[in-house]
């Protein structure tokens, strides 16, 4: 995935590439975004971590994270979240 910077110096992921991160359509994310139910947080590295951004996005049950170097360029990625198959099972458990 590309991660670019704005005119602010906020960073822009694709929309495309990461709704695929996330194993959601892309019109889903783009109508959970417009609903505000995407977050997204930019943490700054410490002491021996210093000059890397750690990068969180949160999209449901989902969450990407992904830690860049001052490039801008991924270093570090993982994916999580509640399976699928578990959230199927809780979502069963209350509907009861």
């Amino acid at each position: 995935m590309r991660i670019e910077r704005d005119q602010h110096g906020d960073y822009v992921l694709d929309a495309a590439a990461l709704a695929k991160k996330l194993s959601i359509p892309f019109d889903d994310l783009r109508r959970r975004m417009r609903l505000g139910l995407v977050t997204s947080l930019v943490e700054a590295g410490e002491g021996e971590d210093a000059g890397l951004r750690r990068l969180t996005v949160r999209c449901g049950a989902e969450v990407w994270r992904a830690v860049i170097d001052a490039d801008d360029r991924i270093v570090e990625e993982e994916l999580g979240g509640e399976p699928a198959l578990s959230r199927l099972v809780r979502r069963a458990v209350r509907a009861f």
